[in-house]
């Protein structure tokens, strides 16, 4: 693939000045390319396009080369000819979506859905991706940005997750920055100046910087495609339309027709019309992903309706009541608690703590180094529970989150989707309690009284819609997917009217014991699910069951859609030694949590960044005694192999 012709811009005006930039420039680069890795595709197209840029400036203005910076970048010229191409590209030397999947991400195999979205934008396609929490939207743009070189830009609402962000793709190898108000003048003008030059694979924004700052910064800038998340920001039928979406109208075009890709956990049919139209996409690729999650075990209660037994007696139940009960039977576990107000947010918050619970309030009234202070320990694994409005979660990349459960209904089913969504996103069990009342349709209907009528119309038909879906006799998932027009079986084991499950009833305290929660009684397993018995609920009776439904009991049957199936990991299935036990397992599993947090603690990194939970119970499982056999587990690839690798050894050996 030839370089692509940027310009090099120069800020001084006289031909001395200039020339000391030219000079700094070749020295820079020089630097660069001998500091990089020279088998690393994307680093020789970068150093190819500045090279490119220094000679078009050379044939306008001579005079500002010197023999040393000509002998210098001649010099470049034939090491990057030499350095060639590696095997396992495609017809044009670029590394195929798989390879950048296994080599640099570390995993074998692409979940449903992602593959066609990566070689649509590959082929210069725009696409609409619309796939549920936890399916690997992010993988979607993040392959591309590897193979195509030049710069994709990223848009964003979450400028709060973005160093995050910007820091779990450098632990990979993938450059890539932000730019948002957070930034200093002097380091934001820092970026700028790398990302001209290319340095940059992937550039995240905000939407409300695209009409100021980032803007213009963008002028010079070889974009080879742009990313919209969260797309159904954009609409004005979506459940969370915001204004400042709306400044992406015309970037396609302004950017010579780059693809666009939209993504989106949510978006109903008339969302999805919406957002092409609104992004200006040209034949785009619909790629639905199923909704039908079977490892989230969806449960509801309506507040004060029939009897639930709880400290012994029984009575009406109580969401503060059963909510603590729900919470104390998982120490250890992270969850989030949702609730409408947040006056019930502080209560509820300080309500675990009391009991010692190790919770965190987040609602939009705190200030802003408060609500960072609360996502960083959430990310920590500092504290277990944070309970929030509906402000907190979008973006969070938290993969053990065991439970969501909601104090109050959600505004909206598609609101509901992506909270739940948050939850099993390692593909592990993981139970969504919503407890709901006609109460909270009208406090959300207060909440429309100053709304656009058009909007406040459309939040209160959307509000009496989750009420009927909370409040419906049949299969939950079978109600949450038809509203998003999929069709399926009733999920077998995935819901509490199809399992036949009390949770609250069944929900025990547990102790600490050797330093980790061991559970009594009826409390959460190892996997932090809550254990099933035969409980008679609404005339139904199911037998124990600790599993979700498999696919091939349950079938979802989505229209628009190249795969079947969800595609989430598995539990690895043996271990080395098969005189292991599940305590010896379950102490090893706490002992590489304690290292992944000492680790990402000394790197400023959220726990996950360094392994997610899906990887360390692989590792305790199966226990790996080389680097071989380490770089087999699925999530180690290359480069955590070389930065973890040995560690992780060091205790896996010594049990």
């Amino acid at each position: 693939m030839s370089p692509r012709h940027t310009n090099l811009e120069l800020f001084a005006t006289d031909e001395p000045g200039r020339a000391r930039e030219v000079s700094a420039e070749v020295e820079a680069l020089s630097a660069s390319w001998a500091a990089g890795d020279r088998a690393d595709l994307f680093h020789r197209r970068a150093c190819e396009e500045r090279l490119e840029a220094l000679r078009a400036l050379w044939r306008k203005e001579r005079e500002l080369f010197g023999d040393a910076e000509l002998a210098a970048l001649r010099q470049l010229a034939e090491a990057l000819r030499s350095a060639g191409r590696t095997d396992g590209r495609d017809c044009v030397g670029r590394a195929t979506p798989r390879q950048v999947l296994r080599e640099v991400f570390g995993h074998q195999e692409f979940r449903p859905g992602q593959e066609p979205i990566i070689e649509a934008v590959l082929s210069g396609r725009d696409c609409l991706g619309v796939m549920p929490t936890g399916a690997g939207k992010s993988l979607t743009y993040q392959i591309p940005a590897r193979i195509l070189g030049g710069t994709m830009l990223v848009i964003s609402p979450l400028i709060a997750l973005m160093k995050d962000q910007v820091d779990a793709m450098g632990k990979v190898g993938v450059r890539a920055t932000f730019l948002n108000s957070s930034l200093e003048p002097e380091e934001r003008r820092a970026r700028v100046q790398s990302m001209r030059r290319g340095e940059y694979e992937l550039v995240y924004a905000a939407p409300e910087g695209l009409e100021a700052s980032v803007g213009s910064a963008l002028a010079n800038v070889r974009l080879t495609a742009l990313a919209v998340d969260e797309a159904h920001c954009i609409s004005h039928w979506g459940h969370d339309f915001r204004p400042a979406y709306r400044n992406l109208r015309g970037l396609k075009v302004r950017f010579g027709g780059i693809p666009v890709l939209a993504l989106t956990a949510t978006a109903t049919r008339e969302v999805t019309r919406d957002i092409a139209d609104q992004l200006g996409m040209v034949d785009p690729l619909v790629q639905r992903g199923t909704f039908f999650r079977p490892n989230l075990r969806l449960h509801a209660y309506k507040k004060g309706d029939g009897a639930t037994r709880l400290a012994g007696k029984r009575r009406g139940l109580r969401a503060r009541d059963a909510l603590l009960r729900l919470v104390r039977s998982r120490p250890g576990e992270s969850g989030i608690v949702y609730c409408l107000s947040r006056k019930a947010v502080e209560a509820t918050a300080e309500l675990f703590r009391g009991h010692g619970v190790r919770a965190a309030a987040y609602h939009a009234g705190m200030g802003n180094d408060a609500r960072s202070a609360t996502q960083d320990a959430f990310q920590a694994g500092d504290v277990d529970v944070v309970v929030a409005t509906v402000a907190f979660g979008m973006g969070i990349d938290k993969p053990d989150i065991r439970y969501v459960l909601h104090r109050d209904m959600p505004r909206s089913i598609e609101g509901y989707c992506q909270e739940i969504g948050r939850a099993g996103r390692d593909g592990k069990p993981s139970d969504c309690v919503l407890f709901y009342s006609w109460a909270d349709v009208i406090g959300w209907d207060r909440l429309t009284d100053d709304a656009d009528p058009a909007v406040a119309e459309l939040q209160k038909r959307q509000a009496r819609e989750m009420f009927r879906l909370a409040d419906d006799a049949a299969c939950r998932h079978v109600a949450l997917v038809r509203h998003f027009g999929e069709r399926m079986d009733s999920c077998g084991t995935s819901c509490d009217l199809c399992a036949g499950t009390d949770l609250c009833s069944e929900a025990r305290p547990a102790k600490a014991e050797r330093g980790r929660a061991e559970h009594v009684g009826e409390g959460p397993t190892s996997s932090g699910a809550l254990p099933r018995r035969p409980v008679r609920r609404r005339g139904v009776t199911a037998t124990s069951s600790t599993a979700p439904a498999e696919p091939s009991q349950s079938r979802a049957h989505a229209p628009d859609r190249d795969e079947r199936g969800q595609g989430f990991p598995a539990e690895p299935s043996r271990t080395r030694d098969p005189s292991s036990t599940p305590t010896a397992t379950a102490e090893l599993f706490d002992e590489l949590r304690a290292l992944r947090r000492a680790l990402a603690a000394e790197r400023g990194l959220p726990a996950f960044c360094v392994f997610p939970d899906a990887v360390l119970r692989h590792l305790s499982a199966v226990r790996p005694q080389d680097v071989d056999e380490l770089s087999k587990v699925p999530g180690v690839g290359p480069k955590k192999l070389e930065q973890y690798g040995d560690v992780f050894l060091k205790v896996l050996r010594d049990r």
